[in-house]
């Protein structure tokens, strides 16, 4: 490209320079010609009007003498009243310039060699010759900065790119004052950006998708490992495996629910109005059994027949969460207790463990913060972001003993104003 660049700024200057060039020399040559043809014509105009100066005073002509004041010139002076006399060297012939004046008593011709045109004519070209190749010189210099200031830039570009296309999403981070070069920049660094977003949603996809498959996938063992110790009673077998059976089909709810959230939520998943006593009671069925095997109680409290606006299974997954966090973290009985505000519908998960650490408190919804060793850190996070997605919101209410609070929207315009967080009972 470099070549290319060059190539066709010297052929624009080299045409730039014939177009003026040319038609430069051709003025210049005629100009000199008539200025020559000119000053012959003045030089016989000039010894005319002495000679008859001189006759009019009274003084002889002295044409000899006259004619021999232009030493590089033929002069013929004819005296009308006495005759012709000339001077200097005759030109050869078809080389000369010819001057011719007249008066009253002289009739006078000058005629001069070319040759001191010639001359004068050769160096114009030679100096109007010397612009166009310093013309030419400085726009090849110029061509080859500005191949150098457009190549370096493409060739960083193309570097980019196939970084770009290798897997590495690392903007380029370049301007380099050309528009279209820096459109072209903005758009890979735009590429990249997006790149970078959708390998972190994967990567996020595939933590969330282990996390929240983690709940449900205990809660079936644990059903499963009491249908094989009760193996002997039909009956809690036959209960065990129902509720076995709910356990796979929501698991089969979350795998669909983490699939939508892919596909960017489909219609199914808008929030539909639930009944919040119901979801409770689903969770206390899943997770009774767990807390029962640890010797601690699951207990319910508060308002209800309450309902809100959420997408399915959405308030299930956020309550299993704050369930599985007690379960882990807490301690003691843990109760869910169920109110509501003016725009939202609440549940309180507390126990009576020694609650959030104190420099937990402030990051407690954020990615990878766990409170234990060897914890993801994406429950509460995920929590959140799930929850949000239909309008609600999660919050610490108290740090020590812990007590999570669900705000879930009321009507299907989300939150209806500020949640107020209840206090503890």
């Amino acid at each position: 490209m470099r070549r290319r660049l060059l190539i066709s700024t010297l052929a624009v200057a080299v045409a730039a320079v014939l177009l003026l060039g040319v038609p430069l020399a051709f003025v210049i040559n005629r100009l000199q010609v008539s200025e020559a043809n000119g000053q012959v014509r003045r030089d016989a105009s000039t010894l005319a009007r002495d000679l008859q100066a001189r006759v009019n005073s009274g003084l002889p002509p002295n044409a000899e003498q006259v004619a021999r004041s232009l030493p590089d010139r033929y002069v013929v002076i004819r005296q009308y009243s006495v005759g012709e006399i000339s001077a200097g060297k005759k030109p050869p012939r078809g080389g000369t310039l010819t001057g011719q004046a007249v008066t009253r008593a002289f009739s006078v011709t000058v005629e001069a060699d070319d040759s001191a045109l010639d001359a004068l004519q050769a160096r114009a070209l030679l100096g109007i010759s010397a612009l166009a190749l310093l013309a030419v010189a400085v726009a090849v210099a110029l061509a080859i900065l500005q191949a150098r200031r457009l190549t370096r830039p493409l060739e960083e570009l193309a570097r980019a790119a196939d970084r770009l296309g290798s897997g590495d999403a690392s903007p380029l981070g370049l301007r380099y004052g050309v528009p279209e070069l820096d459109q072209v920049a903005e758009g890979l660094d735009d590429s990249a950006q997006r790149i970078t977003d959708l390998l972190a949603a994967g990567r996020d996809f595939a933590a969330d998708a282990s996390h929240q498959l983690r709940t449900p996938l205990t809660a079936l063992s644990m059903r499963l490992e009491e249908m094989i110790a009760a193996a002997h009673d039909p009956d809690v077998v036959r209960e065990e495996g129902a509720a076995a059976l709910a356990q796979t089909e929501r698991l089969a709810e979350v795998v669909g629910q983490l699939l939508g959230r892919v596909a960017r939520r489909s219609v199914a998943g808008t929030p539909a109005l639930a009944s919040v006593d119901d979801v409770v009671a689903q969770q206390v069925v899943e997770w009774d059994p767990a807390f029962r095997r640890l010797s601690r109680k699951l207990e319910v409290t508060g308002e209800k027949n309450l309902h809100a606006y959420v997408t399915p299974g959405s308030a299930a997954q956020v309550i299993a969460t704050l369930l599985d966090n007690a379960l882990v973290h807490g301690a003691g009985v843990v109760t869910i207790r169920t109110s509501q505000t003016p725009g939202s519908v609440v549940v309180e998960v507390r126990d009576e463990g020694p609650g959030v650490p104190r420099e937990l408190v402030p990051r407690i919804f954020e990615r990878s913060v766990s409170g234990r060793p060897g914890g993801t850190g994406l429950g509460l996070a995920l929590a959140r972001s799930v929850i949000a997605a239909d309008g609600g919101q999660v919050v610490l209410v108290r740090p020590r003993p812990a007590v999570f609070a669900v705000f879930l929207p009321r009507d299907n315009a989300g939150i209806g104003g500020e949640p107020v967080v209840s206090g503890p009972a």
